[in-house]
């Protein structure tokens, strides 16, 4: 009966400390969801009175200058505008402003000559053998052209390039205002890729002109063109941008093998088609050369761009004025290049440099007392050794320039000063 007793209160013990348990567990739980509830309910009320003060201070119009002090549009002020957070009148905005009402859009209709082959197969091999028995026919075929100018002048003298009108038949000039005028060609020169084209308008704009021989390379150069105003219904220029690359680049052209571009400024500023003629233009707004060409592998730009100088197209544009053409300057000497075999009959040990072998009576050349035998080394303190070198260096000069020629007769080096002249019957 004692053990019985023991073990009942040993049951009874056991069970009063559950008992306490679960009711100091309850207890805890039942605290930590009130206080679970009283932080929610909190959160909730002070967004609500944040939002509320919010809209009146991101809302309300900015006060006006009668406006009370303690307004809440002065307690919270309102955004700065757009220009005064970041300057957007690049200096490509700022030239196009300057020298975009000046630039053009030509529009050309000039005549192809084609040569009808007389073969029906047109093979080239027969073509070239029998081409001198049978000519074949020749005929006209109109083609239309586009590409863009420049006014310089106010009285309606736009420059532009000369292979944008070649051969032209009929000149459309459409002005970024919208007006479309007949264009006249003054004179071109092929050599240089230049042309003048004169229009009759009143209210014409003038592009300032700037200085092509002081560029620094990397300076801003901004490209202008407008190839397509008098297709679209729109006559603002395009607009590219980029730096001076290099200066005094030397090229000849490959496809016709008659214009030397001398002294062109290069540019990574994209020259697209329709592009050439339109200007190159500085920081300032002012044109320092006239787009004519760029390289290429397939057809788009490769940051290769050239641009005849403004000191060239303007030395050329005042001869086309005064005289319809570019005056042909006069040396009055032909050259020949010193072969092994001229060398060897001549008995000349060093071959570089150019032989004369003919002077024109009366010519600059006789009277500065050249004479044939005498092997030209350099032009301008430039070697030659090739007739092609003496034309390049000799190209751009005007009539009434003077050149250095160092020559060497009978093994004595002699220093021969001349001035140009122009071509007789030019």
């Amino acid at each position: 009966m004692a053990r019985q007793r023991e073990a009942g209160g040993a049951r009874a013990g056991r069970a009063a400390i559950w008992t306490i348990g679960l009711l100091f567990l309850g207890s805890f739980l039942l605290g930590a969801l009130t206080l679970r509830l009283l932080q929610r309910l909190e959160r909730r009320d002070a967004p609500a009175e944040a939002t509320a003060a919010a809209p009146a201070q991101i809302d309300r119009p900015p006060a006006g200058p009668g406006a009370p002090a303690d307004s809440l549009s002065e307690a919270a002020p309102s955004p700065a505008p757009l220009g005064a957070l970041a300057d957007r009148r690049t200096p490509a905005a700022l030239a196009a402003d300057r020298v975009g009402p000046a630039v053009v859009s030509i529009s050309v209709t000039a005549i192809r000559f084609v040569r009808e082959s007389p073969f029906a197969s047109g093979s080239d091999p027969f073509d070239r053998f029998f081409g001198r028995f049978f000519p074949g026919r020749i005929y006209g075929e109109e083609i239309s052209n586009l590409g863009s100018g420049v006014i310089i002048d106010r009285r309606g003298i736009v420059v532009t390039n000369e292979h944008v009108v070649r051969n032209a038949k009929e000149i459309k000039v459409s002005l970024p205002d919208g007006r479309t005028v007949d264009g006249v060609l003054v004179g071109s020169d092929r050599a240089y890729d230049l042309a003048v084209v004169r229009i009759d308008a009143q209210g014409l704009p003038e592009a300032p002109v700037g200085d092509s021989e002081r560029l620094v390379i990397g300076e801003w150069a901004v490209a202008l063109g407008n190839p397509f105003g008098f297709l679209l219904n729109s006559y603002q220029p395009t607009v590219t941008a980029g730096v001076i690359s290099a200066v005094n680049r030397d090229i000849r052209s490959e496809q016709d093998g008659e214009a030397i571009y001398k002294n062109m400024i290069q540019t990574d500023a994209a020259i697209n088609p329709g592009n050439s003629g339109g200007p190159l233009v500085n920081a300032m707004g002012e044109i320092i050369g006239i787009n004519t060409f760029i390289f290429t592998t397939g057809g788009g730009s490769l940051g290769i761009s050239f641009a005849i100088p403004i000191h060239t197209v303007i030395r050329i544009v005042r001869e086309i004025l005064a005289y319809g053409r570019v005056r042909q300057v006069w040396i009055g000497i032909r050259v020949q290049e010193i072969s092994q075999m001229v060398a060897n009959y001549f008995r000349i040990r060093d071959r570089r440099g150019l032989l004369v072998w003919g002077i024109d009576e009366g010519s600059p050349a006789a009277r500065a007392g050249i004479r044939v035998g005498d092997i030209i080394r350099s032009v301008n303190g430039e070697p030659v050794s090739r007739a092609a070198e003496a034309q390049r260096l000799i190209f751009g000069a005007a009539i009434g320039d003077v050149i250095d020629l160092e020559m060497e007769r009978d093994e004595t080096r002699l220093r021969v000063r001349l001035t140009l002249e122009e071509a007789p019957g030019n």
